[in-house]
């Protein structure tokens, strides 16, 4: 019989609270120091680990201080600046034009709500969710790969696509925990629910999680 939202209401809380116990200081990975360094981080944490971003804004926030920075710089420059981010002439590109947009219809400033990011360039509901959550303190589901997977293996969601889980988990997580629950979940894909080898037998929540594979059970 499949669970009802009622009962994976239950169990999210559950999880949710041994989560908080484990990570309390849960946040973004990502370093910057204001709405458009962490617009531009996101961006180029695609198809790329927040790790490697870190160690090429360290340079590049000191080099671009406003949108229109990355305007005039030639983009051939541009590009050589991220590329070890990957697909750096694609996300050069959306830079540029996510900058322009800024600077045409939003003065320069990062806009503050979901219905104004998604139409930036390169902006997404995700990126859209970390600004919202991280800056302007706006409660969002911000779906990763990491967020993806375990959200599968706790049964919260049989879809694939992030926005359709998202969707799923906004009915199940209470609003004021949908960014620090993603942060969490983010850490625990990191450290223990993996990819490739979930390390099942040391996760404080596997008594939760119907995808358990270690014989200890609590």
């Amino acid at each position: 019989m499949a669970e009802s939202i009622k009962k994976k209401k239950e169990r999210a809380l559950k999880i949710i609270h041994l989560l908080k116990q484990e990570y309390p200081d849960s946040t973004t990975s990502l370093h910057f120091s204001n709405p458009l360094e962490l617009l531009i981080a996101t961006v180029l944490s695609a198809q790329c680990t927040d790790e490697r971003v870190n160690k090429v804004t360290e340079e590049l926030f000191s080099k671009y201080k406003s949108a229109g920075d990355y305007i005039v710089v030639p983009f051939d420059e541009l590009a050589e600046d991220i590329r070890s981010t990957g697909f750096f002439n694609n996300k050069a590109k959306s830079i540029r034009k996510c900058c322009q947009k800024l600077i045409d219809d939003f003065g320069s400033e990062v806009p503050k709500t979901m219905e104004e990011l998604v139409t930036l360039p390169g902006v997404g509901r995700k990126t859209a969710n970390v600004i919202l959550g991280n800056i302007y303190g706006i409660p969002g589901v911000i779906v990763d790969t990491h967020v993806k997977r375990l959200t599968q293996r706790f049964g919260f969601s049989e879809h694939k696509d992030p926005d359709k889980i998202e969707t799923d988990l906004m009915k199940i997580l209470p609003r004021d925990d949908w960014t620090l629950y993603s942060h969490m979940l983010i850490d625990h894909g990191r450290r223990t629910c993996q990819s490739r080898k979930p390390k099942c037998s040391e996760c404080f929540i596997r008594h939760l999680c119907p995808s358990n594979e270690s014989p200890l059970k609590k």
